[in-house]
This record gives C-alpha cells, sequence and structure tokens, in this order.
C-alpha cells in the first residue's frame, strides 16, 4: 500500500470522526414525542427559545390530527391562552368560512424551527423565533387567490391594517391584553373582514401569484408600539436564516450543559427531549426595560427580568430543582418575580400566570420552592418579605383547593383542630367557598399538603430568628398525623367530630378527599417526615411492605372506570401512578427504608415502561416541564425527595457517563461502570474516589464539582446503603442548614 493511498485512508478516517464528533445533543430532539395524551393531554411541539416569551405550535387535537386549525403568534401561558390566530389559505375569498388545513407527512419539528406542506393547497409554511418576536414564511403555490387569515381566539379584540405591508392587533383575555405589531415584505393587496362591525378576523390578500411571503412580528403585553419596537430589537431585516441559526444555537448552547455518553439512541432522544421541555417555563416577560404585571395591573420600569408562567404545585418538585443546579441564577430571579407578585398583590402566587394569580390545586408550595432555594445556598432574594407572604398565606388565606381570598369556616376548623373535615358519601356541601361540582374539599390532601408546607415555613422562620412562628409551624406540620389511620395503615378522612368517615375505600376516593389521587399515593405524600410516617406504619418493616405492595394492588374495577372516577391517574403499575406529579418521589422512598436495590428496580422499569421515544412517550400530563425534569434527574440517576432537605437520593442512572456543566468552570460526573439494561444494580459506590456506602448525597457536593462512580451488575447488592447510619436524612425537626 503506497504512502498516498495511506495518507488519504488517514483523512478520511479523521473525517469520519470528526462527523461523529459533531453530533449536537439538539440532533437527538423530537418534539413530537408524547404527542397523544394517554388519558388527558397530549405534549405540543413548542417552537421557542428557553424560557422566552413567544411559543408556537401548530394549534391541532394532538399529533395524529392531520387537520391543523391554525396556528398563533404565541401563548400567553402553557395550555391556557392562545392569542392571534394564523393560516395561510387559498381560494375563492369567503371571509364567512374560516379555512383549516391539512399538514402532509413530512413536517419538521425542531425546538427552534418548524415547517410543513399543506396537502389540500399546496402551500407551505416555516417558523422560527427570538425571544419575543417571530418569523412566518409561506410559500403560497398555484395561480389563485392567496390569503393570511387572521383573528383573535376572544371576543373584543380586534386586527387592523397599519399600511400596505403592516398589521397590529389586541386580544383581550383574563381581564388583560396582548398586542402585536407585524410586518410583510410584499404588499397587502386588499383586506376582507369577516365582518364589518367586528374586527376579529380577516384575511390579508396578497394576490394570485405563486410567492413566498414573509410576515415577521413583535408581540407585547404592554402595547402595539412596544411589540413594534421588541420586532425592531430583534428582526430588523428579512433574513430567515438568521433567525433560525440563532435559535438554533441557543438550544445547542442549553443543551450542551449536560453531556452523556452510552445508553441508547431511543433513552438520548427522551433524554433530550425531556431537557428540551424543562426549558418551557418560566418565561420571562420583561420587555427591554418594561414589563406588564398582571398582579397590579400595572406598567413597570425594571432592567431585571419578570418571570411568569409557574405551575408551582407541578413544578417545585423537579423543574425548579433543576434549574438550581442548571441556572443557579435564573432560579434565584423567579423567585425574586414570585416576591414581587406578592408585593404587588398582596398574596403570594398560588399558579403565576402572565394574567396574574391561578388559585389552582392546592397546598402553600411556594413555601417548599423558597426553602429549597435557600438551603441549597441561593440566598439573593430578600427572604424576610418573602416569608411575610407565604405566613400570610397559611394563616390568612383560605386552604381550599382553587380558591383564593380570606379564610372560611373550614379553615377556622383546620386551624382550630388540625385536619380539614370531610363529608360522607352523598352528603350535600353547605360551604359557598368549595369549588363544586369537581374539585370539592380534597381534605385530607389539604391537610397534608398543609403540614408539608408549614414544615417549610418553620425552616423559614428558624433563619428569621422568629422561635415562636418556628414553634406554631412545626406544631402545624405534625397536623398530617390526624388524617392517618393507624389501624388500617392509611391516610383516611375524618368527619367535623374527629369519627374516622365510612363507607371508605382507599383505593377509590376521588376529590371529595384528595387531589388528582387515591390514599395509595397521598399515603407517602408526608415528604417532610418519612421518619414519621414510617411510625405510624409500624415501624421500618411495615413501611416497606406497604410500599411493595403499592406497585401491586389491584385497582379494584376495570381502568376505564377507575379513570372515570380519577383520569389523572395515568401510568399505573398496581396503584401507583407514574402519570403524575405526586408519585415522582415515591420509589426514592426505598433508600429511606435501607432498601436502595428496590429504588433501582423501579425506577429503571418505570423509565422503560412510561418514558419512551414515541407519540405515547409521556405517561400522564406533562405540565410544561413538570414531568420532563422528573425524566432528566431520573435518567441520570439522582432525584430529591424532599425540597427544603437539600441532599439527593441515588437511583440508577441509563448512561454510562453524564457531565453537567456548572457555573464557574465545575463539572458533575456520575460514571455508571457496566451500566447497561440488565445492569441496573449498584454494587459499590465511590465519590471523589473515596468509598461512598450511602445512598445519598448533597446539593454543595454536587456543585462543588466532583464525580460519583457506580459499579452496576445484573444482581442487587442488598447492603449497599441499607444501614441506619447511611440512609437519607428525614425528619420533622431535621434542620436542612445542618447538611455539608
Amino acid at each position: 500500500m503506497n504512502k498516498t493511498r495511506i495518507f488519504f485512508i488517514f483523512i478520511f478516517i479523521l473525517f469520519i470522526l470528526s462527523c461523529q464528533q459533531q453530533t449536537s445533543n439538539l440532533d437527538y430532539v423530537d418534539p413530537s414525542i408524547g404527542g397523544v395524551g394517554v388519558v388527558l393531554e397530549p405534549t405540543r411541539p413548542t417552537v421557542h427559545l428557553p424560557n422566552s416569551m413567544v411559543r408556537v405550535f401548530p394549534n391541532r387535537k394532538d399529533q395524529l390530527d392531520d387537520q391543523i386549525d391554525d396556528f398563533f403568534l404565541t401563548i400567553a401561558s402553557h395550555r391556557l391562552q392562545k392569542v392571534f390566530s394564523f393560516m395561510p389559505v387559498n381560494g375563492e375569498p369567503n371571509q364567512h368560512i374560516w379555512f383549516k388545513s391539512c399538514a402532509n407527512e413530512h413536517e419538521v419539528l425542531r425546538p427552534y424551527y418548524y415547517s410543513t406542506e399543506f396537502e389540500d393547497s399546496g402551500n407551505s409554511i416555516q417558523f422560527s423565533p427570538k425571544t419575543k418576536s417571530g418569523f412566518y414564511k409561506i410559500n403560497f403555490a398555484g395561480n389563485q387567490p392567496h390569503f393570511l387569515q387572521m383573528g383573535t381566539f376572544f371576543a373584543g379584540g380586534e386586527i387592523n391594517m397599519e399600511s400596505k405591508n403592516s398589521v397590529s392587533g389586541t386580544e383581550h383575555f383574563e381581564g388583560m391584553n396582548a398586542f402585536f405589531y407585524a410586518e410583510t415584505n410584499k404588499e397587502i393587496q386588499e383586506v376582507l373582514y369577516q365582518n364589518s362591525n367586528d374586527k376579529r378576523r380577516l384575511m390579508l390578500s396578497f394576490g394570485n401569484e405563486a410567492q413566498e411571503v414573509k410576515f415577521k412580528y413583535g408581540i407585547s403585553f404592554i402595547s402595539i408600539e412596544q411589540a413594534k419596537q421588541n420586532l425592531q430589537n430583534e428582526i430588523p431585516d428579512w433574513d430567515f436564516e438568521r433567525v433560525k441559526n440563532d435559535a438554533k444555537k441557543e438550544w445547542e448552547k442549553v443543551l450542551s450543559q449536560i453531556n452523556v455518553k452510552g445508553g441508547t439512541e431511543a433513552q438520548k432522544r427522551v433524554f433530550y427531549t425531556a431537557l428540551y421541555r424543562s426549558y418551557e417555563r418560566m418565561v420571562d416577560i420583561n420587555e427591554y426595560g418594561l414589563y406588564f404585571s398582571g398582579f397590579d395591573n400595572q406598567v413597570h420600569e425594571s432592567d431585571n427580568p419578570f418571570y411568569v408562567d409557574n405551575w408551582i404545585w407541578d413544578n417545585y418538585i423537579a423543574l425548579e430543582p433543576l434549574f438550581m443546579i442548571l441556572n443557579p441564577k435564573m432560579a434565584t430571579e423567579r423567585i425574586q418575580s414570585y416576591i414581587k407578585m406578592y408585593e404587588q398583590g398582596g398574596t403570594m402566587p398560588s399558579f403565576a400566570l402572565v394574567f396574574g394569580d391561578w388559585p389552582a390545586m392546592t397546598g402553600n408550595f411556594a413555601a417548599a420552592w423558597m426553602a429549597d432555594a435557600w438551603y441549597k445556598g441561593l440566598l439573593d432574594f430578600n427572604l424576610k418579605t418573602a416569608y411575610e407572604g407565604l405566613k400570610k398565606n397559611s394563616l390568612e388565606s383560605t386552604l381550599l383547593p382553587w380558591r383564593n381570598g380570606p379564610k372560611s369556616l373550614l379553615d377556622d376548623f383546620y386551624n382550630e383542630h388540625g385536619f380539614m373535615p370531610g363529608l360522607y358519601p352523598g352528603e350535600t356541601e353547605t360551604v359557598p367557598e368549595v369549588s363544586l361540582p369537581w374539585e370539592r374539599r380534597q381534605a385530607v390532601s389539604v391537610t397534608i399538603e398543609n403540614s408539608y408546607s408549614d414544615w417549610c415555613l418553620a425552616q423559614l422562620a428558624k433563619e428569621l430568628n422568629l422561635e415562636k412562628d418556628n414553634k406554631l409551624f412545626l406544631e402545624r406540620a405534625r397536623f398530617y398525623q390526624n388524617v392517618f389511620r393507624v389501624d388500617r395503615g392509611f391516610m383516611w378522612p375524618r368527619d367535623t367530630a374527629g369519627n374516622w368517615i365510612e363507607p371508605y375505600d382507599p383505593r377509590f376516593a376521588d376529590r371529595m378527599y384528595f387531589t388528582e389521587n387515591n390514599a395509595y399515593t397521598y399515603n407517602w405524600s408526608v415528604k417532610h417526615d418519612l421518619n414519621g410516617l414510617f411510625g405510624l406504619m409500624n415501624k421500618k418493616h411495615g413501611a416497606e411492605a406497604t410500599l411493595d405492595q403499592l406497585f401491586r394492588e389491584d385497582l379494584g374495577l376495570p381502568k376505564w372506570q377507575f379513570w372515570n372516577k380519577q383520569p389523572d391517574a395515568s401510568g399505573l403499575v398496581g396503584q401507583f401512578v407514574m402519570g403524575n406529579e405526586p408519585g415522582f418521589h415515591i420509589p426514592y422512598i426505598y433508600n429511606y427504608l435501607g432498601a436502595p436495590w428496590k429504588t433501582q428496580k423501579r425506577i429503571r422499569m418505570l423509565l422503560d415502561a412510561f418514558y419512551t421515544d414515541n407519540l405515547f412517550g409521556i405517561p400522564g400530563d406533562e405540565d410544561g416541564g413538570g414531568m420532563s425534569a422528573f425524566v432528566v434527574f431520573s435518567m441520570m440517576g439522582f432525584f430529591q425527595v424532599t425540597s427544603g432537605i437539600p441532599v439527593y437520593s441515588i437511583g440508577s442512572p441509563v448512561f454510562e457517563e453524564i457531565t453537567i456543566n456548572l457555573s464557574e468552570n465545575k463539572q458533575f460526573k456520575i460514571i455508571a461502570q457496566n451500566c447497561s439494561k440488565e445492569n441496573k444494580y449498584i454494587q459499590q459506590a465511590f465519590f471523589n474516589g473515596e468509598e461512598l456506602n450511602q445512598s445519598w448525597f448533597t446539593h454543595q457536593q454536587l456543585m462543588n464539582g466532583g464525580t460519583l462512580k457506580l459499579i452496576m451488575g445484573n444482581r442487587p447488592n442488598k447492603k449497599w446503603g441499607s444501614e441506619k447510619e447511611t440512609l437519607p436524612p428525614s425528619s420533622i425537626d431535621f434542620y436542612p442548614g445542618n447538611i455539608k
């Protein structure tokens, strides 16, 4: 073999290796994963920049629906408000008909880019985003009339032509406004309103010839003029490819913060798609020094971000803890925004949406979120003001589900007796503040979840040297004990006289007593006092047997009947619910019982069964990152059970190596030697070279950088992490500040 041939072979090998090395984590993202809801809502292939205002996807039932109703200019809140309908259409003008179109199978879905061709018209559409603006590119096909069909989703809005090359609009929703200003590269030849007295819907005519029309726009919650300024700041020219490439770079940057080796292609697709979904919320709505707050309905001047769109019941569990690792500065800014909302509106938000507080779900979980941040060393927020608002939520506001406002008679009862009373089956509700007919009292969940929230308040009170408050909230943190029936081993509702309610079946209890789940799930929601809970369950061995049975217990009736009562309880393994947030921490509780090998077994099984790389790859409502963040953590091999206690329980990584790039040029690396589908059990562990016999590590250890090495095998090592002194810390009197 001559030297020239050897040289070219060498160059070819280098080229192949170079191509392999250039694979981007972004290439693994598939926004269609989970695009068909198992029982409830599908995921959406959202095109946006990380944590930014403009979020777009085709508006249709789910990913199997080939008919697109329309597009829009953004969603104002995850899964709730779309604003400004948008669709290219062909044909003779008929402004009284609202057209739909069929997408073809060549649809392109990327975090930074969307495109499709319509089967019925031959038109094609592309989209790429900036933070507060967006860019559509439409190719009209054929020699026939071409239109951009536009409208508002809510009554009272309007769209107006500004010039031959620009339009603007206002959308009213939930007591506030959204605005847009848009420009086109081709002249608008005619405007046809569906109703001359109502400017909500119109068609913009671009003539008959086949042509490319570009449509770029700015969005604002302040004014049309601000929307125009946002557009000029972000998309000053007509270079669509520049916008697309810039968006791609933004996604490559955030997705490269976690790098993995090993695992299957499918696992990488699941992992990086989950990481992408974790960046949908919260979103910064500061518009270049100004923002509109739905909490006081005022425009504010500020150079700081103002983050909204957080479903805290869902997100405190995994999404917010993930950002405390990946972007501590942003995590702190999100909390600062929440505190600002309290100062503006007078209450600490439940679900902080763009239009204000949406009093959804139960609990006072901003307390868990803020306590968690504080004990992880994120101290750049006003703890005194935060505590003031959180305390007000606990003691002066109603605890009833889906309600804001002052206390009710039921809240007074709770404060005096230490539990929310339930009703007997068939008993008529008499308290007007209770949300009927669906949500109801959720009496047991309210008691358990506020016990945990109050424990978090007790920790913050201690930080502020408020001894009286600390004592009060520690007492309230034990209220969960009042709804645990020791002789039956279950969380159980009580009436106003303190009697256990009968008849009652822990499997079938719905929103009369629980939030989106039943007693089998809420048995394990005492995150702040697992040791106390184990004691109620006949100490450790009774608790472990009870946890085993959770995954084996029969539903007691057909699934469709079970889901008729509890549609959120999807992803079922026995009575365990993988498809809803209150179950996320449960498989990791085995670590606290000295049986971490069972955590490793269950987590791998759950990931393999329910998180797949296809349209059915999400077992429940994904909730804008709430579920995806759990996937990111669990596939890396660790998870935090209790927000407020800054430790992570070790599970079973699916990759051979995971590297998290941290701030200050530090790295945290997890090496799972011999990791495979069969080799899911930890045989031995080392932290920074020293043997580790406990099934947990601290947040500070992670953020300092280092290496966790796990030796994996196909049979459990039942001794590892089983001794009492190796169990993760969890006690009602535990002080998180002691963890080093």
